[in-house]
């Protein structure tokens, strides 16, 4: 199937693609999270760029989208709404005025505390042995970094 065609009598069936179980899993995974989440008053990417701050305050927007690989047009408006919500705020850099640095408030930090439970609760629900999870983990960062590689997409 180098060529791209698919084998004679070969039907196929979302069942049978593997973007498919990628696509059904992603779901099944927010599917976890929302309740979670929902709790804290965060949907998943406003969770992702809580979890990049709690781990390193202060960063720039730029450094949150290499991170997260997320575009300034997606991650502004997640900023903006968890700023609204008094969990970070904005400034711009005092050496760089064309930087904006994100930093966590009071609440932001202390939603951290509160949030504890939700890797636990994830894990625990994808019912895998920690062996297992390692594998998947390693297999779906290769599976990242070649198809980024195809893309042209540089990895974050």
């Amino acid at each position: 199937m180098t060529d791209g065609k698919l084998p004679d009598g070969f039907r196929l069936r979302p069942e049978s693609m593997l973007c498919f179980d990628l696509y059904a899993t992603h779901h099944a995974v927010g599917q976890i999270y929302q309740p979670l989440l929902s709790e804290l008053g965060l949907t998943y990417p406003q969770y992702l760029v809580m979890v990049v701050l709690w781990e390193q305050d202060g960063q720039t927007v730029g450094e949150l989208g290499a991170r997260l690989d997320l575009a300034s047009s997606t991650l502004t408006p997640l900023i903006k709404r968890l700023e609204s919500q008094g969990m970070l705020e904005r400034k711009r850099d005092d050496k760089d005025e064309r930087k904006v640095r994100v930093k966590l408030t009071a609440a932001g930090q202390a939603l951290e505390d509160r949030s504890g439970h939700v890797p636990g609760c994830v894990a625990q629900a994808f019912g895998l042995s920690l062996e297992d999870f390692v594998k998947l983990h390693e297999m779906l960062g290769k599976l990242r970094t070649s198809l980024k590689a195809k893309t042209g997409a540089e990895e974050a």
